[in-house]
Formats: structure tokens, sequence, C-alpha cells
């Protein structure tokens, strides 16, 4: 017994380190590869990235693939991060990005902002980034970034759940996954979040998709909260006062929540449409 324990075991762990190092760095002409980094785990990434990486953890982080690319006194480095699933690699990835980098068509969505070029496919975020200026060392960025798109597995694809986000007013390329503790309630976990300007007024919408009996019990959590009562049932609508967040609408229909803030509380109207347009 205790022998095919302790087989299982090394059968466990070699299959770790198998998962830990698929990784396939592509050739770059004229650049010479060097692969001497270690394979990053959850454990030792603060030796690499340091005070970041308690977000990357944050977003189900497994592990961390790292080369160099060298020619003459230039240098292009290369990480790939490997996260749960596509919605934790979106997360990490638009937690670092902004509306206003060149965005690329590259993996499931990527951008550029001076010599670095950083996107996500499937479960993975990738980063790539040189100190040069040059104009060849910059093209051998982005030639290296199709590579390493064209050879990771898993969909090129945003998450689905932003597509029920309403296209009226949507502030491009500002969404976002949140993860733990949405708008600093810890029973509010695993959002998408987006921006929204239309007229004068500037709100946020938080989508959250889950188990319908687990959505009714955060919408209800969030209700009694703030010293409302809850009615129990397959949806509804509040208008809520949050000490930390001011006035938020709520609303919740079968495996869908949706928090919208940044309106007046005599803005129901509007809340009122968008939280219908989701939840329709």
């Amino acid at each position: 017994m205790k022998r095919g324990i302790h087989f299982l075991l090394i059968l466990f762990c070699f299959q770790g380190i198998i998962s830990a190092q698929d990784i396939s760095f592509p050739e770059l002409s004229g650049f010479r590869k060097q692969t001497s980094y270690p394979v990053y785990m959850p454990d030792n990434l603060w030796d690499f990235i340091n005070g970041a990486a308690d977000n990357y953890l944050a977003y189900g982080f497994a592990d961390l693939h790292v080369a160099e690319y060298k020619k003459g006194k230039n240098t292009i480095k290369l990480e790939i991060y490997r996260h749960q699933d596509n919605t934790m690699a979106f997360g990490i990835y638009s937690s670092e990005r902004s509306s206003g980098f060149e965005f690329l068509k590259l993996g499931s969505q990527g951008y550029r902002t001076g010599g670095s070029i950083n996107f996500f496919k499937g479960n993975y975020y990738v980063k790539i980034r040189t100190f040069s200026k040059k104009e060849n060392i910059l093209k051998a960025v982005e030639n290296l970034a199709i590579r390493v798109a064209e050879s990771l597995p898993g969909e090129a694809a945003l998450p689905q759940a932003l597509l029920m986000f309403p296209e009226n007013g949507l502030k491009k390329n500002e969404e976002v996954f949140i993860n733990e503790s949405v708008l600093g309630h810890d029973f509010l976990n695993k959002a998408f979040r987006a921006g929204y300007e239309v007229g004068p007024d500037s709100f946020s919408i938080y989508l959250f998709r889950g188990d319908a009996t687990d959505i009714m019990k955060a919408a209800m959590t969030y209700v009694t909260t703030t010293g409302m009562e809850a009615d129990e049932g397959a949806e509804g609508k509040y208008v809520l006062t949050d000490g930390y967040n001011g006035t938020v609408f709520l609303g919740w229909k079968d495996g869908a929540l949706v928090l919208i803030t940044g309106l007046a509380a005599d803005q129901a109207d509007i809340a009122d449409s968008y939280i219908s347009g989701i939840l329709k």
C-alpha cells in the first residue's frame, strides 16, 4: 500500500514538472536565445516580480516562463504567464492595460506601448519588451509577439461575458475582470466591469455570472448589509445606499447579477434601462 502511495506521489510530481515545462520558445532570426531562467511558480514568483506578485496570484497564476533574445547590446525579454483559465488571463491583462495604448490584433487582444508588446490568449498572458529604440529591434519584438501568439494553445477570443455589456456609451478597451472583493465587499467576487459615458453622466456597470442560487445569495447579502429587506426570488431590483460606494443600483435574474455605480438616486430610469438590457 505504501509503495502504491509513493508511486502516486512521484507520478503527481512528475506531471507537475511536465506541465510547468511544456512552453516552447520560438527562434528569432539574428538573435541568440537564452532560456536559463527557472520556471517560476506561485511560491517563488516574488523572486521575479517582487511586489507585483500578489496581483498575479489573485488571478490564478500557475507558472511563468522567461527567455531573453540578445543581439549585440540589444536584449528582448519574453515573459509567458500561465493562469487558471481564460477569464483569469484576461483579468491580469486588463489590470495592466490602458485604453490609450495602441491596440493590436494579437492573440485575444494585445497592445503596444513604447518598446513593449503585451497580449493574452487562452490561459496565457504574454509580455515582451526591449529598452532599445532601434527600428529593427522594435520590429523584432513585433515578429516575436506574432510567433508566440501563433504557438500558444487556446482560443483567441475575449471572454463571452463581455458581449453582454450594451454598446451605447461603452468606453472601449476599459473592461476589466475583478476576481476578489468587488466594491470592497468580500462577499462580492468575480465580476466584469465596464465604464460608460452617456451625455454628462459617467458610470460603471459590474456583471457577475454563476450558479443562480449563488447569485441570488450574493444579491440578498448585499441588500441586507445596506439595511434593506431582501425578497427571495428568481429576480429582483433595488436601489441601495452603500456607505462606501454611494448609490448602487442592483438587479439580478437567474445566473446574472448587475450593479451600477456613479449614477444619482434620481437616475433610476437610466440604470433600469441598462440593467434590463443585460438581464433580458
